[in-house]
Formats: C-alpha cells, structure tokens, sequence
C-alpha cells in the first residue's frame, strides 16, 4: 500500500474530545529532551531543533517518500544546517520565523531588528512577494506541488498555515459574514479563520483532482491554545496560550481519511505529539530499529478503530529556568519536587501542576463584548497565598475548576515522582542570547543564516593554542556527550 500523507499541522490528536499541544509551538519530541524546553526560539538565537534530532521527514525519505514543506518554520535557521532543506524536506517555500506581515512578509523583532521573511528553499522568495495573503499564496503552493508529483508514488505534505495567529489580518470580502461581531479583534479573528477554511477545501479539493484522495491521510490540528488578547476564545477552557491549563494545551483537531475503519468517531484516548513519528512511519512500512525507545507509540488503531490507547501518560513540559513560584518549596513537593519550578503532567485521568502555572483566568464569550476582553467580565480565580502545585481529575473537570491536591496527596506524591524521572532525563536548556549579526541589515535585509562555518573554524582555531591537558579532557568530554545525545535522540526521535 502506498500511503500519502498530508498533515496541515504535524501535531496530535488528544483529549475528551480535544487535543493538546504544548503551551506555545509544539515540538515532535517532549521540549526536555531538545532542550527547547523554555519559550521558543527566536529570530535573534543561534539556535535551532538540535542536528541530531531525526526528523519525520527524514524517515519518509528513507522509504521512497517525496517530502514537501509549505508554511511556518519557527525551528530555528541561524545555520544552513538548521533549514527545512536540510532536515528532510526535498523542498520548502515559507517563513522561518514564528510571525509576520500576512501580506509584506517582513517582521520586526524589536525596533530596527527587521527583514524580510519568505524563503522558497534556500533562499529568499522575492520573486514571489506579489503582495498575496499568505494563507492564499500557501494554498495555491500546496496545489502546485500536487499537481506537478506523480500521484503514484507516496507523497507527505506539511502545511503549516500561518493562520491563525497575530498579527490579525483577512482579506476584505472575508469580513463580509462577521460584521455582527462587535469585538473587532473577534471579528478579524473570525475572517481569518473562515480564510483558513476556505484554504483546507481547496486542499483537499486539489488531493481529489490529481488523484491522491483516496490513498490519503490527512490531519487537521491547531498547534496550541487562543490567545484572548489577540481574538482567540478558549472559554470554557481555563487560561490562554503560553500556559500549562488546558486553554493553553487543549485545542481542535481531526483526522481524515478513507483509510480510517470508524469513520465519524470521537477519540478520547491519550495521544500525543510524539505519537506521530512511529504511527506515520510504521503506516509508510518505514523502519524503527528495535533497540530504540521512543517517547511516541503507534496509535492508529486508537485513532482508526477505536482501540485503547497504548498511552497512559504525557509530559506537558518542565522549565528549570521560567519563573520561579515565590513560595514554591521541595517542602511542599513532599521533599519529591521543588514545586518552585514550573512543570504539567497528565497520567491516566490525573493532571498535575506546580510553579507559576501563567494566566489563570476564565475567559468567557461577554469578555468580547466590546473593543477588547474586559478583565471585568472575566472568572478570576483567588487560592491561598503560597499555592503552587494543583491537582486536576481532568476527565471529569477538563475545566479545572475544583483542585483535588489538598484532598488526594498520595496521588499528588505519585505524579511528584513521575515528574522527577522525567526531569532526570532532561538535557540542559538552549537559550542562548541574541547574536548581533543576526540582524537582516547584516543580510541583505532578509531573516536568514547568519552563522558561518568558516568563523566556527577560526575560533577552533584559536583554541588549538589552549593548554594540551585542558584540550585532551575536553575531547573527552566531548565525546561522551555525543554519544549521549545520539541515544537520546535515537531514543526520541519524534520527527
């Protein structure tokens, strides 16, 4: 069977009946072991998803697959090495970073940080800056790229839209069915989604017309909460994007398919991001050596059939350095966790929280009902000075209302010592500071590599002159950080 894949969003299918996603840009491995594990990436880092990490893609192409790559990067660009060109994508046309201009395709970081963001490949897609809407000119990409492939040999697709996301802005006729919303950033909001629709139709639209239809799978996902400032509505979800409560990590999604045996099913079963890597590539016949542990497991019978789960917990994230909870203590971790530091996780029908959880609030549809969310209308929620670890049954309150923690501590204990395994596997944390040759006007104006090997070169060699004994133990050092990165990697690959 040869199977095409056309993921819009390479992310999972979870929850009662929704789907989580980590707080910000999900990754395809848990952020711990990338280190990517505070914030994300940004434009002035020298940072990327670390080389080691086999990508989805990657796999793909081992098994004969073409890989195509349309829309948002935000993985980090600062090396060659670091472009979607390079981890598996025969081709790319899109942006590197995580926003921008809908129309202009320039961003600015800060106040003259700014450039010019399309890439076609490797490089700057001025040719095609004709002033087209990004969700449009995406689309019609998607259907060039179909249209030139041969329908017979297996495809994946990854479009990752930049809608919907800030700065919110639709083409006119768009507003036309929305002037009833008063909120005007709602109203952008919904312009845009309605945009995004659209798109998704002419996609699978192109997937009939050139014959990929039938052999397709196709998955549809949000990449992580609203953000109530800028239009989204979590609501009755508590708390908004860039938190651990699952306004933040809980979002819509579906899977497609004529493939699929329960056609029209609701999945409540745990999956996760992580999950996509061995499904997709054991459903391509691609190969997983049988010694390597990965953090995903093969769902599509969960999904397809509606098989349980194989899954029984998922680690939302843990960052050492976000933060830290004033009164948080490993006292009151139970001498198990410092609850200090912020850290999510769910195992079975139990979610654990502690640190500085982000934006609390419940965010309901009146918050909108003029200019902007009015924090007068908003469910503000008062706890005990000190409090910083909560304790949810979210299958029965996936609205994380009542906190149990005071009431179940064993449970609480259990998941302080789940956490703690995780984090004894967790690499240190990439977050470098800005590089100032990062700046476009360094680069022709354009968002791009920066980093060039030959100064890596000459800082090597610079270094040669350092004291031998000092030199031998770094090599040494070195290589057996090497060897451990590759096991984690092996280990967790997630594409």
């Amino acid at each position: 069977m040869e199977l095409r894949a056309l993921p819009s969003s390479p992310f999972p299918m979870r929850g009662a009946p929704g789907i989580q996603q980590d707080p910000v840009c999900p990754l395809q491995t848990y952020q711990i072991h990338t280190g990517l594990q505070h914030s994300i990436i940004r434009p002035t880092q020298p940072n990327c998803l670390p080389l080691d990490n086999v990508t989805l893609p990657q796999k793909l192409k081992e098994v004969g697959y073409s890989t195509h790559m349309v829309g948002k990067w935000h993985l980090g660009f600062y090396r060659r090495e670091c472009m979607p060109t390079q981890r598996g994508f025969d081709s790319f046309f899109g942006s590197l970073l995580g926003s921008g201009d809908y129309y202009t395709h320039f961003k600015c970081d800060s106040p003259g940080i700014c450039g010019y963001d399309l890439y076609e490949n490797d490089n700057a897609a001025w040719d095609h800056d004709n002033g087209i809407y990004s969700t449009q000119m995406y689309t019609q990409k998607v259907q060039q790229i179909l249209a030139s492939h041969n329908p017979r040999k297996p495809i994946f697709l990854y479009i990752a839209y930049q809608a919907v996301h800030s700065p919110l802005q639709a083409p006119g006729r768009y507003f036309e069915h929305y002037r009833s919303i008063n909120n005007i950033n709602r109203r952008r909001y919904a312009a845009m989604l309605a945009c995004l629709d659209e798109a998704i139709n002419n996609v699978t639209l192109a997937l009939r017309k050139y014959g990929y239809y039938e052999n397709s799978i196709i998955i549809y996902s949000s990449d992580n909460g609203g953000q109530p400032m800028a239009g989204g509505s979590n609501w009755p979800l508590r708390g908004s994007k860039g938190t651990y409560w699952e306004g933040g990590i809980r979002a819509v999604g579906f899977v497609h398919s004529p493939l699929l045996k329960n056609k029209g099913s609701v999945c409540k079963e745990l999956v996760h991001i992580t999950d996509w890597f061995p499904t997709l590539i054991t459903l391509a016949e691609g190969q997983i050596d049988e010694d390597i542990q990965l953090d995903g497991y093969d769902v599509w019978e969960t999904i397809s059939e509606g098989r349980r789960s194989p899954r029984v917990d998922i680690l939302h994230n843990i960052d050492p350095i976000y933060t830290k909870a004033k009164n948080g203590s490993w006292a009151a971790g139970y001498g198990i966790w410092n609850t200090a530091i912020q850290s999510a996780i769910r195992v079975n029908h139990w979610k654990l929280l502690t640190g500085n959880p982000g934006y609390s609030d419940w965010v309901p549809p009146q918050a909108f009902s003029n200019a902007g969310p009015n924090r007068w209308h908003n469910e503000r929620v008062s706890w005990s000075a000190g409090k910083t670890v909560w304790l949810f049954n979210i299958t029965a309150d996936p609205y994380e209302r009542v906190d149990l923690s005071a009431r179940h501590p064993e449970v609480v204990k259990q998941l302080l010592r789940r956490l703690s395994q995780f984090n004894k596997t967790a690499v240190p944390v990439r977050y470098p500071p800005k590089d100032p040759r990062s700046n476009p006007k360094l680069n022709g104006g354009v968002w791009g590599p920066w980093f060039k090997e030959d100064e890596k070169k000459k800082k090597s060699g610079k270094s040669k002159g350092a004291n031998k004994q000092k030199k031998s133990k770094n090599k040494k050092k070195g290589n057996q950080k090497k060897g451990q990165s590759f096991h984690c990697r092996s280990r967790l690959a997630g594409g």
